[in-house]
C-alpha cells in the first residue's frame, strides 16, 4: 500500500496508485447536522520542518 506522503499533485496520486480516501460525504454530513464539532490537529501540523525558522 503506497501512501502519498509529501505528494501534493492529485493526478500523480491517482495515476501512480497511491492511497486516496474521498471524505466529501463525511464533510457534508458534518456541515449539515447543525451540531458543534471540535476538530483538533497534531502540534505543529502544517508547519515547516526547515531548521532556523
Amino acid at each position: 500500500m503506497l501512501y502519498p506522503i509529501g505528494i501534493q499533485n492529485f493526478e500523480k496520486i491517482r495515476k501512480d496508485g497511491y492511497v486516496y480516501v474521498d471524505r466529501t460525504a463525511l464533510i457534508h454530513r458534518l456541515a449539515t447536522t447543525g451540531t458543534y464539532y471540535f476538530l483538533s490537529r497534531p502540534r505543529r501540523f502544517g508547519k515547516s520542518l526547515r531548521t532556523g525558522h
